[in-house]
């Protein structure tokens, strides 16, 4: 099964051709369908992205597939590479990534994680198991310092 993200894209002004609503439009939601990212994202995980962001090595980022535009997916950008970035999934057993399409071309990264939102699953309705809730659930995306050290390890 191909992998596949949901996302909300900023609305566009079709007469000026800019974004609406400004800087609260830079940001956008996605949900996380496929285990691919497991166990940095679960299957249900909500992710609050950000469009045009820089970038970096280790960065989790939303892009369309390369064969499939249509279909967005949710990669870890692991090396630059001459013409975009070699993406890979943090699940080792899938391998929908660039093992399998190659480098994905600048254009088709649209958004860099920046918050990870665990949809409540059985939590109390207190107080107390609200902010349990709120502390585990939400995190910061952070990009994987050391992936490269782990890959050459292999």
């Amino acid at each position: 099964m191909a992998e596949r993200v949901h996302e909300r894209e900023p609305e566009r002004d079709a007469d000026a051709g800019q974004e609406r609503g400004g800087l609260l439009r830079a940001f956008g939601l996605a949900e996380v369908y496929n285990p691919s990212m497991v166990p940095t994202l679960r299957p249900g995980d909500q992710l609050v992205v950000r469009y045009g962001a820089a970038v970096r090595t280790g960065d989790v980022v939303v892009l369309r597939h390369p064969f499939r535009q249509d279909l967005l997916i949710v990669k870890r950008a692991v090396q630059r590479r001459d013409g975009g970035w070699w993406v890979q999934g943090d699940n080792p057993f899938v391998e929908n990534d660039s093992r399998e399409f190659g480098v994905v071309p600048d254009e088709l990264v649209i958004a860099r994680a920046w918050v990870r939102v665990r949809p409540p699953r059985g939590i109390q309705r207190s107080v107390a198991g609200v902010l349990s809730w709120v502390v585990s659930a939400v995190r910061p995306v952070r990009a994987a310092r050391s992936l490269s050290r782990r890959l050459r390890a292999r």
